[in-house]
């Protein structure tokens, strides 16, 4: 099944896109092979993190913690196994 493209403007520093060009250009390979092959390799990178954030609850439960220990509760590192 082949999938739809979409177009879309990056906006990158000139000296970054520069390299790029002169990357791609001794790879023989145009930019969009290397951006889509960029944006594969972050979503993989990421993948777990789509995984938890779909738990239903996750989320809630992360901000919970994080406000818990702000107000000075939680446990210390060492109080976890137990």
């Amino acid at each position: 099944m082949k999938k739809t493209k979409t177009a879309t403007t990056l906006r990158l520093p000139e000296e970054d896109l520069r390299l790029m060009r002169a990357i791609a250009g001794y790879e023989g390979r145009p930019l969009t092979d290397i951006f889509e092959e960029l944006s594969h390799e972050y979503i993989e990178r990421h993948k777990e993190t789509l995984e938890l954030i779909g738990i239903p609850g996750f989320l809630a439960e992360c901000k919970e913690g994080l406000a818990e220990i702000a107000a000075g509760g939680g446990k210390e590192l060492a109080e976890l196994d137990r």
